[in-house]
């Protein structure tokens, strides 16, 4: 894209730094990025074909609903989305309109924030071989699917494409980035969970649990009216079906699978006889059936009108 350079692809997203030489030396917004969100979906570690219609519209457009709803718990990295047909001017070129946004660069925590308010996937694995998740002790008697006495912070490692994010004690975090920023990092989680929980269980929807990701500006980065130096910002995506876990509320039934608005549909085809693929083995899985993708594109549609209470498309 002209006036920008391509400089990482994630599993979903691919990120971009201003062509500054295009741009005569300097972008207009001063140190961003421009995030792109793809429509790539992934599934046990590997990135599938083909990708899922309009999943990456849906994924920035409901993080920007969301980082509305959260602006006065939190600032996030979010300068600009508007488009522009002039390549060189530093807005978002009209090719990738609506699936990107510019952002402040930051400089990343590295950890995943993971707030759970249901015991499931991960945890609910450490829990039934421990009865804990991350360190935290929990009643017995839990199944999957059970919410928890009061919602958890159970953060993990950052992973590379391909591998594992890993669960991690609250110590763990303390030695990756201070006990300071540990403490803030743990009562912002839990603070986006409270207030997206609410808002989500209005609409009928329970948020289960979700990954969130955080920052800090780098020095030397001022602009008038946004948060200085040092202060912690919320980046990336924010609960979207890819970060987070949202079940109908009127389906909800403890000790079973619970019904989700992601990508259930690619997870369960994978798994089943019909795929034909070993997930033990090292074989790449084989492509989606249309009517896969077809399931799993209106299930994401469906989480953005639930949630914002409007119509994408």
């Amino acid at each position: 894209m002209p006036g920008w350079r391509h400089v990482y692809s994630g599993k979903v997203r691919d990120l971009y730094e201003p062509d500054l030489p295009a741009l005569g030396g300097a972008h207009p917004l001063g140190d961003v990025v421009l995030v792109v969100a793809s429509d790539r979906v992934s599934a046990y570690d590997h990135v599938l074909t083909p990708g899922i219609p309009d999943k990456g519209v849906v994924l920035t457009q409901l993080s920007l609903w969301w980082f509305e709803q959260l602006v006065d718990l939190v600032p996030n990295h979010v300068v600009s989305t508007a488009p522009s047909a002039m390549p060189l001017d530093g807005l978002v070129p009209d090719v990738v309109a609506g699936r990107a946004m510019i952002c402040r660069r930051l400089e990343m925590f590295p950890v995943e924030c993971v707030a759970r308010g249901y015991l499931t996937g991960s945890g609910l694995a450490e829990y039934r071989e421990s009865g804990s998740v991350t360190g935290i002790a929990l009643p017995s008697g839990l199944v999957d699917g059970s919410r928890l006495p009061e919602p958890i912070f159970t953060p993990a490692t950052k992973a590379e494409v391909g591998e594992h994010d890993e669960n991690v004690p609250f110590s763990g975090v303390v030695e990756r980035v201070g006990a300071d920023a540990a403490h803030t990092l743990r009562e912002l989680t839990l603070a986006v969970y409270a207030r997206a929980e609410e808002i989500a269980r209005d609409r009928g929807v329970i948020l289960a649990d979700t990954k969130l990701e955080f920052g800090t500006l780098p020095a030397g980065d001022v602009t008038a009216g946004e948060p200085g130096p040092g202060a912690v910002v919320l980046g990336d995506e924010v609960l979207t079906p890819d970060s987070s876990r949202f079940w109908p509320a009127d389906q909800w039934e403890p000790g079973r699978v619970q019904p989700s608005f992601d990508k259930q549909f690619v997870r369960d085809w994978l798994t089943s006889a019909e795929s034909g693929w070993d997930r033990s083995g090292d074989a790449a899985p084989p492509a989606l059936p249309t009517a896969v993708v077809e399931r799993t594109r209106d299930r994401y549609l469906e989480a953005y009108e639930r949630l914002t209470g409007e119509r994408l498309f």
